[in-house]
């Protein structure tokens, strides 16, 4: 990662960080998508997925790995869904619009959604 930006990508998802793209810095997609976010939006969207992620690890042990789980988060303008097994699981984000702002909702297959949010982790939005 440079200060001038930083991208990644693999099976299922994709992400671009660009400080000098104001004021959406960030695109993020999934298979067949993408959608540019604010730094504000970036910042809140991942510190909802390390929530998601926080509350996983805090149940992963008690659940057997073919049991399914669902796990929701509503928090700074975004609803976060978490589906599928402790292993291996889908993501679902929707950016609720404010008053005149846009909204957006996508969604990652199984197996995307970790890859995504580790990429996110280390970004110095």
């Amino acid at each position: 990662m440079t200060p001038s930006g930083y991208s990644a990508e693999a099976e299922g998802w994709r992400l671009v960080w660009d400080p000098s793209k104001d004021p959406f810095p960030l695109l993020i997609g999934g298979a067949d998508w993408a959608v540019e976010l604010t730094a504000v939006e970036a910042c809140s969207l991942r510190a909802g997925l390390l929530s998601l992620l926080d509350q996983l690890g805090a149940i992963a042990d008690q659940l057997m790995e073919e049991e399914l789980i669902s796990l929701e988060l509503e928090r700074d303008g975004w609803w976060l869904g978490l589906d599928g097994n402790p292993g291996r699981w889908q993501l679902r984000c929707i950016l609720i619009p404010s008053p005149g702002l846009r909204g957006w909702e996508g969604a990652w297959a199984p197996g995307a959604g970790l890859e995504l949010a580790r990429a996110l982790e280390p970004l110095p939005l």
